[in-house]
């Protein structure tokens, strides 16, 4: 993603109604570098942001107040539904116990969304995650491992509840 496209893109989002103008936004990203499928529809209050890339598949919905952060990949299957304030974030820190900060030196690990998965109101997904195809994430779970295809997960950290 090229920041300088990227930020004045979202410059021109806060002027645009929150569900509407879908191709006019979708125009604007595409310019910033990002991959986008047809008839993605994203927010207006989204934000993304980072140097890494970001794809997203066909007939997705990226909902209000998302946070996209790439330092490295995201990729977003088809048919993808994403609630209100999730994160999707793929830079952490190793852990330094002997240095003056214990977060230590940044990292970057992918994350991948499968198609048809739905990630409900204020889940977060952590760097490394691959959600399985069909998958639906609770509101409110932190999904920090793999989830596998065609099931629920909910909680803190993320687990199955149930097959789909």
């Amino acid at each position: 993603m090229r920041s300088g496209r990227l930020y004045f893109s979202k410059l021109i989002f806060t002027f645009l109604p929150e569900t509407r103008f879908f191709k006019l936004k979708n125009a604007l990203l595409c310019w910033a570098g990002i991959k986008l499928g047809n008839n993605v529809r994203i927010c207006s209050s989204v934000t993304v942001m980072g140097a890494g890339t970001l794809k997203i598949g066909d007939d997705t919905w990226i909902g209000h107040q998302v946070l996209i952060c790439s330092g490295s990949r995201i990729v977003i299957g088809k048919y993808v539904d994403i609630g209100p304030r999730c994160y999707l974030g793929t830079g952490t820190h190793e852990i330094d116990p002997t240095g003056l900060h214990s977060a230590g030196t940044g990292i970057n690990m992918d994350i991948t969304i499968g198609d048809g998965a739905w990630l409900g109101a204020n889940c977060l997904i952590l760097p490394g995650v691959t959600i399985g195809k069909k998958s639906v994430i609770a509101a409110g779970a932190v999904v920090t491992k793999n989830v596998p295809p065609n099931v629920v997960v909910a909680g803190i950290p993320a687990r199955v509840i149930r097959l789909l």
